[in-house]
């Protein structure tokens, strides 16, 4: 049985993460893939924030920027112990890839490689479970004023559009209101015809 993806996305604080943690209630054996370091007392508040909000019987694997590895090594030592993996977010996990890469001429082409090994993995889990991935969209806002600023808009709207093209379901959240974008009949543009 092929696994389900789940991608929601949207702005800051508009319901991402409590979207993502109401649906993984209702599975019964959840890991929790979290992409955030806490280098700042504003960071580690928030990811506190969050811990509090997680059940305690979710397991979690903390992650930020060998995501595909550590997720696949996991489930490999747990076989069939999931029924829901969610991912925390892949905001946070392009911005660490970026900054690990920036120097890099090719480092867009490598985060969105790693993008789709992440995605074949959620696509070979044998195990079924539902996969809810969490981005937040950035491409709404003004032009960036840095390149890196640039850079970082630009892999992770490609990234989002790589996953959004290969999921089941699409969220869009606005001020905690959730739309569910292929239900509505939205189509990525590769499956549009171009006649």
């Amino acid at each position: 049985m092929a696994a389900e993806l789940i991608l929601i996305t949207g702005g800051a604080r508009s319901g991402k993460s409590a979207l993502a943690e109401r649906l993984a209630k209702r599975g019964e054996r959840v890991l929790f893939v979290a992409t955030a370091e806490a280098l700042d007392e504003d960071m580690a508040r928030r990811i506190a924030a969050h811990q509090l909000n997680r059940p305690k019987r979710w397991d979690t694997l903390e992650e930020p920027l060998q995501l595909a590895d550590a997720i696949r090594s996991h489930l490999e030592h747990k076989p069939r112990a999931y029924d829901t993996v969610v991912v925390d977010c892949l905001t946070m996990w392009v911005s660490n890839l970026l900054l690990e890469r920036e120097a890099d001429a090719d480092a867009e082409t490598r985060i969105i490689a790693a993008a789709r090994t992440l995605l074949d993995l959620c696509a070979s889990d044998a195990s079924g479970a539902r996969w809810i991935v969490v981005t937040n969209e950035v491409g709404l806002g003004i032009v960036p004023s840095s390149s890196l600023g640039r850079a970082y808009r630009d892999a992770l709207g490609r990234v989002n559009s790589l996953v959004a093209s290969r999921a089941d379901k699409v969220y869009l959240m606005a001020a905690g209101l959730a739309l569910e974008l292929k239900a509505l009949g939205a189509r990525h543009i590769s499956e549009m015809d171009t006649a």
